[in-house]
């Protein structure tokens, strides 16, 4: 059995927004709060990707219509997992639950080597 970190991609949906700043705080203060008590040990950050043009990371998100999508990584540490695939349906299964009506995906899967449980 073998510890990972599992990372889940969100695209969060934020309504009636003037600025790309704005949607990011809503959508990252909104998933914090539906996480809450559950889950209330998953990570949540702003997914950042680069820029074509100069190669800087920059935060995936977009507002049209006062209407903003934001990408959101969801990260946590599963224990006793079997393999990368059984980590993946826990930590799928457990953020999962909370925000139904939110896309996940898989970011990526990370074994935890030498590290203490907490």
């Amino acid at each position: 059995m073998s510890d990972y970190r599992v990372t889940l991609e969100a695209a969060w949906i934020v309504k009636d927004v003037e600025s790309i700043q704005d949607a990011i705080g809503i959508a990252v203060s909104e998933a914090g709060k539906k996480l809450q008590p559950s889950a209330k040990f998953v990570d949540v950050d702003v997914l950042n990707v680069p820029c074509p043009y100069c190669h800087d990371e920059i935060n995936n998100a977009i507002v049209v219509a006062k209407t903003g999508l934001v990408g959101l990584l969801l990260s946590m540490k599963v224990f006793n997992a079997e393999n990368k695939d059984h980590a993946e349906r826990i930590a799928k299964s457990v953020i999962g639950r909370p925000l139904r009506e939110v896309p996940l995906s898989t970011f990526s899967i990370e074994e935890i080597e030498g590290e203490a449980n907490e």
